[in-house]
């Protein structure tokens, strides 16, 4: 009997299944729409649903017996919360990773010393979405959520959870959260403590690793996605660390940058990074730690622009069976970046330098074509993934090459743009959901197909193409990055008055 390996991918706004094959080959893929209430929350009942209909789809999409899946995982966006109650119902709505209604217990902790004195087992800055903050925000204005609280989930483990009828906090997600001591790998009293919430840790589910099998599909579970009752459920993963393992991360040589909803750049060391440094948080590999500087100032820049500006531009390319994407990236391409001066911040959902900063063109005029504005978009994101890039430098070299992902990573005009600022050979992972595919290859741990990460990625991983920097742009794109900086800093005393 055929054996196939599902990964699951939700990343907040779509909810992703897709099959493979055990030498990673994607059969088929389906998706669905979570429908966000808000710009910051989301129906918990409609998440899963949207998960059960994306199964159902890849599942008929295929045309393969249920019962030939041999395991599945499911990798999520970290942080936010999804609170269930003791009879495994929503508390409340979840709660997204870019909310900021908690950012006042933020800037409290940080001006009390809180965080710098238990940064040595967190390993990560703090910040207004992450779990600890939302915690104390629902105690304090929603007493009666936490009242009701049982147990306290990341995205991929209430969905997990829904599978299997089996509460686990994997260790990847929940080392993201500022909820746990990550040297050791545990919770720890203290962590709790200091963020004044030691009176929950029972609501902390219980570990478990990301190629731990953490339950079997219920007969429930079955008939709402059409999967084989029994089928094993692995722990699954931080969606991060997925499009690591999906890009063959493995030791601390490599590199690994994400152009998605969020701006990640990231690798992996046997050794914690504790200080000045976004996050430090457990990698799927044991024995690994995956060191990350990112920010919501990525490809979803892009989205915003073409929302808003380009509506007459997509339904023209709609009506001619073309992508509003293919567009854009030929205006981008017919723009010389030797005379296209115009710079654009990539602040619109967060910044990587003023928590205040805000998205900004600067230096337009009427000379200025909309290919030279889109290029300014796209090398705005590229140089607030460089401002990350320097900060990781300072604990390791340059690497030979950077394997990116995301949906950047679709566009080669974007992806020229990378290897020329960063003067390095970018390497393109084949495929086209990279996050189920990581989450496929912790599956096939997990079953037992394989005996090791290392062996599961040398099996179901490949890659499509390499794009080379051009040396002659070296310079241009170093002057470029520099002006990029100075109008960062002249408009520094700015922004609070904007805020």
């Amino acid at each position: 009997m055929a054996k196939y390996l599902m990964g699951i991918d939700n990343g907040g706004t779509v909810c992703k299944a897709a099959l493979f094959t055990l030498d990673g080959k994607e059969v088929a893929v389906a998706s669905q729409k979570v429908q966000n209430i808000n710009q910051t929350e989301m129906d918990m009942n409609q998440t899963w649903a949207s998960t059960c209909g994306a199964i159902k789809g890849v599942i008929d999409k295929a045309g393969i017996a249920a019962a030939e899946i041999a395991c599945i995982a499911a990798a999520g966006h970290g942080n936010g919360i999804y609170l269930v109650d003791a009879d495994g119902n929503p508390v409340r709505n979840a709660i997204y990773s870019s909310d900021s209604r908690a950012r006042s217990y933020i800037e409290q902790w940080a001006a009390d010393g809180v965080d710098r004195k238990i940064r040595p087992k967190t390993t990560q800055c703090i910040w207004p979405a992450q779990p600890n903050a939302l915690l104390r925000w629902l105690e304090d204005n929603e007493p009666e959520t936490i009242e009701k609280t049982k147990w306290v989930f990341m995205c991929k483990d209430f969905l997990r959870f829904k599978l299997t009828g089996e509460a686990y906090a994997e260790l990847t997600d929940m080392s993201g959260t500022s909820l746990m001591n990550v040297v050791t790998g545990e919770y720890d009293e203290e962590v709790m403590a200091a963020w004044g919430l030691a009176h929950m840790q029972d609501k902390l589910p219980p570990l478990c690793k990301s190629a731990d099998v953490a339950g079997k599909v219920t007969a429930e579970a079955a008939a709402a996605t059409g999967l084989a009752e029994g089928t094993p459920v692995a722990g699954g993963m931080f969606d991060i660390d997925a499009c690591g393992l999906s890009s063959a991360i493995t030791d601390q040589s490599q590199l690994c940058m994400i152009l998605g909803t969020w701006g990640n750049n990231q690798y992996v060391t046997p050794n914690p990074v504790i200080e000045d440094v976004f996050m430090t948080s457990c990698y799927a590999i044991p024995g690994l730690y995956l060191i990350l500087e990112g920010s919501a100032t990525s490809a979803s820049n892009l989205e915003w622009f073409i929302a808003q500006f380009l509506g007459a531009e997509a339904n023209a390319a709609e009506a001619d069976g073309k992508s509003v994407y293919d567009v854009v990236n030929d205006l981008v391409a017919s723009s010389d970046p030797a005379a296209s001066n115009v710079i654009y911040l990539p602040f619109l959902y967060g910044s990587n330098v003023n928590p205040d900063a805000k998205g900004t063109l600067i230096g337009l005029t009427d000379a200025h074509t909309q290919g030279d504005v889109l290029r300014a978009v796209y090398e705005g994101v590229v140089f607030g993934h460089m401002t990350h890039m320097e900060r990781l430098l300072t604990f390791r070299e340059m690497p030979e090459r950077i394997r990116l992902s995301g949906g950047a990573a679709r566009s080669e005009v974007w992806v020229q743009i990378v290897a020329d600022v960063f003067q390095c050979p970018v390497e393109i992972p084949d495929g086209t959901e990279l996050g189920a595919l990581g989450a496929a290859i912790c599956a096939g741990v997990a079953c037992g197909e394989y005996d090791s990460y290392q062996g599961a990625i040398d099996a179901m991983v490949r890659f499509a193409r390499v794009q080379e920097p051009n040396a002659d742009l070296a310079d241009l794109y170093k002057a470029k990055y520099a002006r990029y900086k100075k109008v960062i800093e002249a408009l520094d005393g700015v922004w609070a008055d904007l805020a």
